[in-house]
């Protein structure tokens, strides 16, 4: 008598002579992906943020001993996400880590802003994907609804304005802003400030 065990393993290795492997290998970690893209949905709108933390954790994100992330943020690709330690991560931001995101120690990410590491070729026949990693140095401040675009580097210290857009690595050091991020000034490079910061409920 053939169990449901058995039958699957035939199934399976029909297909696996059937239909190019290309298409099963893809079609097998595109849906796990994009499982656990959901998942990180309802996690990341958990009230406290020790369960919140556990559950990014579980879903594959390398997060640093007291890093803080707020309610409501979303994630890409979560398991191709890290994150230092003493590093805030505020309400609302997007991390897109499809093609790797690491952000350092004591970072300030502010409300809204959002950080790509894909977009598309808008000269390309076919609107073909591109994109790169985004790495985040040590102290690194980025304002309200900034806009980190694929392949970008900001450097140890540097400081992201409220609404810029940066298209390019920025400087250690370098304060930016405006579309597309320029720079303003330099900051301090004076920086020896730990980040511990947590809302009640956020």
């Amino acid at each position: 008598m053939i169990d449901a065990a058995m039958m699957k393993t035939f199934v399976i290795r029909v297909l696996w002579h059937i239909v190019p492997k290309r298409i099963l290998v893809w079609t097998h970690i595109h849906l796990y992906l994009s499982f656990k893209d959901w998942c990180s949905r309802p996690t990341a709108n958990l009230p406290f943020h020790a369960l919140r933390l556990a559950g990014l954790r579980l879903l594959g994100a390398r997060i640093g001993k007291h890093t803080s992330i707020h309610k409501g943020c979303q994630f890409y690709q979560i398991e191709a996400l890290e994150i230092a330690e003493h590093t805030v991560i505020n309400m609302h931001v997007i991390l897109d880590a499809r093609r790797g995101l690491g952000i350092g120690q004591n970072v300030s990410i502010s409300e809204y802003a959002a950080i790509y590491t894909l977009q598309h070729d808008l000269d390309d026949p076919d609107f073909a994907i591109e994109g790169g990693p985004v790495v985040i140095e040590d102290y690194v401040f980025i304002g309200a609804r900034a806009i980190i675009l694929p392949g970008v580097t900001i450097g140890k210290g540097a400081a992201v304005a409220a609404g810029a857009v940066v298209t390019k690595d920025v400087p250690a050091y370098a304060v930016v802003g405006g579309v597309p991020a320029k720079f303003i000034r330099e900051r301090s490079h004076d920086l020896t400030y730990q980040l511990d910061y947590r809302r009640s409920l956020y």
